[in-house]
């Protein structure tokens, strides 16, 4: 939990890198929140007509937007790549899967120009709210 709490605190940040583990929680618990927000507009009947979704899950899905966004961008900093290359998604089939590639590879060693190898760094996850 503290890792999707981790890119909400950085709710716009697109500089710097993200490793693995911090984008791959973010998209468990994202998609953990999802499920939640259909099954809470099923339960209050506030779904958009025949849909299985509704009112909850377009705020939520309108909050986190930016969010996931800079941590897919910051993910791709982190294996070399720049955020631009997020755009490959256009691509029908192939995109997905080359974004999902590069999703899941290592972070590339030492520092890169986005910055300094998270993994290598101080323990980042420890550090969260102790601003």
């Amino acid at each position: 939990m503290n890792w999707y709490l981790k890119v909400m605190k950085q709710y716009a940040d697109f500089s710097g890198r993200a490793r693995r583990k911090e984008y791959w929680m973010f998209v468990l618990f994202n998609f953990i929140f999802i499920l939640a927000a259909m099954l809470l507009d099923n339960l209050l009947g506030t779904t958009l007509g025949e849909l299985p979704y509704g009112v909850i899950y377009i705020l939520y899905v309108l909050a986190v937007f930016i969010p996931s966004l800079a941590v897919a961008v910051r993910r791709l900093h982190d294996v070399g790549k720049s955020g631009w290359m997020y755009f490959i998604i256009l691509l029908p089939i192939i995109g997905h899967i080359w974004l999902l590639v590069l999703f899941v590879s290592d972070s590339e060693a030492g520092a890169n120009k986005w910055g300094e190898n998270p993994k290598t760094g101080p323990a980042e996850i420890d550090s969260i709210g102790k601003e």
